[in-house]
């Protein structure tokens, strides 16, 4: 089996393949001052509550956001399950032509995004990840990154509207009833969801125009996607394995004994 990691700044989220098959994925909070041992114990206990042993991982791979942990992680990866991983970072083959200004300033978890999303629904592309933050990523019809965008994410404006405010109460991220709410709760979850809603079609809209392409697929992924995709039609396709697969692919791609 190999184990693929993608560490973000609020979720750490695990896969592991059984040769192509998806055998296992999970999501546990990125703790900073964790240790190698407490990430390497709470591993081994999820994989045993799914039947799963720590000698059958041959293998994985690691794409950071958050660089302090990259040690900590690969430590927990030797300790525990015997392997050294593959850590997303130059030099590493992706495939995947950078035509920005600085190739070192586009985060790992927009390669691998960029990477699956052109492997398994071709170009021109616009992959929307909806994650701590909301990245808009554009591929052209070459199948190259040529740029896109950085938005708030939903969790983290939702927590910036609840702590700089004193009487707002923390609510769940739920499509309401209607646009107008009757109360507090549904008077942010509309602010949220349809305000977020509306980000996403302008922005798409204002990239179709920018790159001379209306027929450019549009591909969401992340947590929040499949809220945000039911309410506008310019998303074609909701991928919440995306990045994961994105890694195994990487990982085979690197691998000379895979």
């Amino acid at each position: 089996m190999i184990i693929c990691m993608d560490v973000g700044n609020t979720n750490i989220k695990y896969a592991l393949f059984d040769g192509e098959k998806l055998a296992l994925s999970f999501r546990v909070a990125t703790e900073h001052k964790k240790t190698s041992d407490e990430y390497g114990g709470q591993l081994l206990s999820i994989l045993g509550n799914n039947g799963i042993k720590a000698n059958e991982i041959t293998g994985g791979i690691i794409s950071s956001v958050v660089p302090q942990l990259d040690y900590t992680l690969e430590r927990m990866c030797h300790t525990y399950i015997k392997i050294k991983p593959l850590l997303l970072a130059p030099g590493l083959k992706t495939g995947l032509n950078l035509r920005v200004d600085n190739a070192k300033e586009v985060g790992a978890d927009r390669v691998v995004n960029n990477v699956a999303a052109v492997r398994k629904y071709g170009a021109p592309l616009i992959v929307v990840d909806f994650g701590t933050a909301t990245t808009f990523n554009v591929i052209d019809a070459k199948g190259e990154f040529i740029g896109g965008v950085i938005a708030p994410g939903i969790k983290g404006s939702l927590d910036s509207l609840v702590n700089g405010t004193a009487k707002l109460p923390r609510v769940e991220i739920e499509r309401p009833a209607n646009v107008i709410g009757k109360n507090t709760v549904t008077n942010m979850q509309s602010g949220i969801v349809y305000g977020f809603a509306g980000l996403v079609e302008y922005l798409v809209r204002k990239i179709k125009r920018e790159i001379k392409c209306d027929e450019v697929k549009t591909v969401a992924t992340g947590g929040f996607s499949e809220i945000i995709a039911r309410e506008i039609s310019c998303i074609d396709v909701v991928d919440k394995l995306l990045t994961l697969e994105g890694l195994k692919y990487l990982y085979d791609l690197n691998n000379t004994e895979a």
